[in-house]
């Protein structure tokens, strides 16, 4: 979850380092530090807060080699203490992962050592100096061996001009440069600096300098990781007019569903070939990923009849699951990082079964172990809530779900296209204003409807609680009666999408419920007679009609800039919402 940046043989490199670090705040800002390295002796600046508070200090630390990281907190409050680079000794580290046993590795080597912070990650700087014998190679190899758990762990060492990373169930590429090397947990991070990555296979140990780069494997074997091109462009991080990395986002979603289509058609052969025999579906992800495989499981149902069913991650990995060579896996993921994603990708694979992958990051852990690839082309996405690759992510689960049943897939393509166009005109046009407002003062919001619209309420439920903090739930709109309109009353918004006409009167009854206990209600809808129904009644919110397989696609947009402005009434970041992080590469 942690952001971290490494690189040697660039002058002024500890401010390299605090620049690339603003682009790695997604993955969590409770604190942020940097350490270099100057004739054999660690310059440190940490703290508390964003990566910008370290900005008045940074002048002040000199060398060619730094490391920096920006943190989400896993063990010890967010404070100065508990801040990366940990500096001990021979020793500076940054570390992003979870030390699993650094409680006995504490009571094995430490015993009655007072430690100067509460995070797991210290034990590793010490158990660096503790095996440290003028070889700092095999003091990393030595303190690795020791750890349970996860780690992508840079290493600067007094007494060489270098890095050494190492790196374990959390991504870390390195790159090359031109007389000047670098490491980062994501590719943002090195965009604009350099050409050529590599990506860290578990177990690997790599040097960095400012002439060469080696890795090693496990047992310290020389090995060769494929050089690939580096995807992170600058233009993407950059915000251009808008104010925030959400708004830009959301206004990219119209090219997100394109390129996706794009992309797609280019490996449509082998996502087919793999689809061959498959009698069962099982969609897993975490999050927005999960809520849109609630949507890939209608399409799959409707459009191939198999059978399918959706599991949050986290929960599938650990429950046995009944796989055979007949049941296909969809694996989403933003990322492609998610820890719980890819391990129960590793798990279906152990199993028998066959993974596809659907994410944004090409090169990804969960792109090596799937069978085949989705591509998502929503290209970087910063905000930490997910807008423009949910979009893509419906938009691939789509097509795929065209492909297992022999549909047409460039006439489904062309559909999307369509589609996104007109979500182009709606964030052109939409006023979300005045149910923002009212979203502000609530106590609480509901997100209610049926079929596809209650899978895109339970993501407009999710959007809102990351980035305003309202407590929220997303319903489907037949079950209110049966609890939930106990928490009804004058104080609540109610917004209800209806998008299907021949569910739509149902819907509507869930409406005429709520006003009849004083509730707040807006619909969103695409539907003349609904809009009819209910003028002058509830807040209406009229979307384009389109098929009704895409309406989830419009409808999102709607719940996207609903949660954003609702975020920004209340005073909240809507890119780094509190306790949150992007890629949630940790259990």
């Amino acid at each position: 979850m942690c952001g971290i940046v490494g690189m040697t043989g660039e002058r002024g490199a500890a401010g390299s380092v605090y620049e690339r670090l603003k682009l790695l705040e997604y993955r969590g800002y409770d604190s942020a530090g940097v350490a270099s390295l100057d004739g054999g002796k660690f310059f440190v600046s940490k703290r508390r807060g964003r990566v910008y508070s370290l900005g008045g200090e940074i002048k002040h630390l000199h060398g060619h080699t730094a490391i920096g990281h920006t943190r989400w907190a896993t063990h010890g409050k967010p404070c100065d203490e508990n801040a990366h680079p940990h500096v001990l000794g021979k020793f500076a580290i940054v570390h992003n992962g979870i030390i699993e046993n650094y409680a006995e590795l504490q009571e094995k080597y430490f015993k009655g050592v007072q430690f100067n912070s509460e995070t797991d990650s210290e034990v590793a700087v010490r158990l660096l100096n503790y095996f440290y014998d003028k070889d700092p190679l095999t003091a990393v190899k030595k303190t690795v061996d020791e750890i349970a758990g996860s780690y992508a762990l840079v290493v600067m060492c007094a007494d060489f001009d270098g890095i050494i990373v190492a790196k374990n169930k959390n991504p870390v590429i390195i790159g090359y440069g031109n007389g000047v090397n670098y490491c980062a947990s994501d590719a943002p991070a090195l965009a604009g600096l350099c050409d050529d990555i590599s990506v860290l296979s578990d177990g690997d140990i790599a040097v960095l300098t400012d002439k060469k780069i080696e890795v090693y494997d496990g047992n310290l074997e020389p090995v060769m990781r494929e050089k690939l091109k580096n995807p992170a462009l600058c233009a993407e991080l950059d915000l251009g007019s808008c104010p925030h990395y959400m708004l830009k986002e959301i206004n990219e979603v119209p090219t997100s569903i394109t390129k996706t289509c794009q992309a797609f058609i280019c490996t449509y052969d082998n996502i087919k070939s793999y689809l061959s025999g498959i009698k069962r579906i099982i969609i897993t992800g975490c999050g927005t990923a999960y809520n849109s495989g609630l949507i890939g499981k209608r399409y799959f149902e409707s459009f191939a009849r198999v059978p399918v069913e959706v599991e949050t991650a986290g929960e599938f990995r650990y429950k046995n699951p009944v796989i055979d060579k007949k049941t296909a896996v969809i694996a989403i993921s933003q990322s492609g990082e998610t820890a719980d994603t890819v391990e129960a990708a590793k798990l279906v694979k152990s199993l028998g079964g066959k993974v596809i992958a659907v994410t944004n990051s090409p090169y990804s852990e969960l792109t090596r172990v799937a069978d085949a690839v989705v591509p998502v082309e929503a290209g970087q996405e910063i905000c930490v809530a997910a807008t423009k690759s949910y979009t893509g992510q419906i938009a691939a689960l789509y097509l795929l779900a065209l492909t297992l049943c022999g549909g047409d897939v460039e006439a489904g393509a062309k559909k999307l296209v369509a589609a996104s166009e007109l979500c182009f005109q709606l964030i052109q046009r939409l006023d979300i204003c005045t149910l923002a407002d009212a979203c502000a003062r609530s106590d609480g919001v509901f997100f209610l409807g049926r079929d596809l619209d209650c899978a895109v309420a339970t993501e407009g439920s999710l959007k809102l609680k990351e980035i305003s903090y309202i407590p929220s739930e997303g319903y489907p709109a037949g079950e209110l009666k049966h609890g939930t309109l106990a928490l009804i009353d004058i104080r609540t918004v109610s917004v209800v999408i209806i998008t299907d006409e021949y569910l739509a009167p149902k819907s509507l009854n869930a409406v005429e419920q709520i006003l009849s206990r004083k509730g707040k209600v807006a619909v969103v809808t695409n539907i003349k007679d609904v809009t009819k129904k209910l003028d002058g009644k509830v807040n209406i919110i009229e979307i384009p009609d389109c098929d009704k397989y895409l309406s989830p696609l419009l409808s999102a947009v709607v719940v996207q800039l609903l949660a954003y402005k609702t975020s920004l009434l209340l005073g909240r970041d809507p890119d780094k919402p509190r306790n949150l992080a992007k890629s949630v590469t940790v259990e």
